[in-house]
């Protein structure tokens, strides 16, 4: 149960692999691009979680993660969160874009 949140993750990340590797998305190939899109959103649902979590509205459940609190008490694996479900939506995006020629 510790590592749930992680596995899922990296779940989603291996699903989506393939768009980058045989549909050839290139969300990873340009990095630049990839960080420029993701920026603002992760700032944005990171402070918020901060927030809520400074608030006591939001928590995590320890068992569920791997242990690796952040400043602010958020979890390693809510950070990763919004690089990671953002990252698959783009590659879902782009492997779209590539496969009908829009």
């Amino acid at each position: 149960m510790r590592f749930t949140y992680l596995a899922v993750l990296a779940g989603c990340l291996l699903a989506t692999l393939p768009l980058e590797l045989f549909l050839r998305a290139r969300v990873y190939a340009r990095w630049r691009r990839w960080l420029l899109a993701l920026a603002p959103a992760f700032v944005v649902f990171v402070a918020w979680d901060l927030y809520a979590i400074s608030r006591g509205q939001w928590f995590f459940d320890p068992a569920q993660t791997v242990g690796v609190v952040l400043p602010g008490g958020i979890p390693l694996e809510e950070v990763l969160f919004f690089l990671v479900v953002p990252t698959c939506a783009l590659l879902a995006f782009e492997a779209v874009r590539r496969v009908t020629g829009r």
